[in-house]
């Protein structure tokens, strides 16, 4: 896998009608009814353009709001933010810095022992690789989030090989 996240007219043409609004029109999908915002299943979070690692299962919370909330992004690089002043209030967007996809906003309510950030993301920006699949979807490199093995069925510790 390519670590050049870009967005490509192939993968914008196969994106669904919500993730196409979500991401290219700055839509929001609904609250609650999303697809990951009460997932607890370990594992990252990628563009849906570009497949760039955004955010990590392990800096994900409930935030009570109806979205993936975040305390943090998985690399600090792998967001940009601008103003947003739509709906006549001032709120930081969020888009994803390698395809430049809309993801939500980031607010100061999150947790305060994690930073205070609360990075509020649609569903439809984002699609899951489970921890048991991150070698396989080509992210073995984020392995270390989590506690997997290299063999799950292999028992020893390094005690017991010396």
């Amino acid at each position: 896998m390519s670590n050049e996240y870009r967005k490509t007219d192939e993968a914008v043409r196969g994106l669904t009608d919500a993730q196409y609004r979500v991401t290219q029109k700055d839509g929001t999908e609904p609250a609650f009814h999303n697809e990951y915002w009460d997932n607890h299943e370990p594992g990252i979070y990628v563009d849906v353009v570009s497949g760039q690692p955004l955010f990590s299962s392990t800096d994900k919370y409930d935030s009570g709001t109806g979205w993936p909330s975040f305390t943090k992004p998985i690399e600090s690089d792998a967001v940009t933010t601008k103003s947003d002043r739509t709906l006549w209030m001032r709120r930081t967007e969020v888009r994803s810095a390698g395809a430049d996809s809309h993801l939500g906003h980031v607010f100061d309510d999150g947790p305060r022992d994690a930073g205070g950030q609360r990075f509020c993301m649609n569903s439809a920006a984002l699609r899951f690789i489970p921890a048991s699949d991150l070698d396989a979807e080509g992210y073995g490199a984020y392995r270390t989030l989590f506690d997997i093995t290299d063999d799950p069925t292999d028992t020893t510790t390094e005690r017991d090989a010396s």
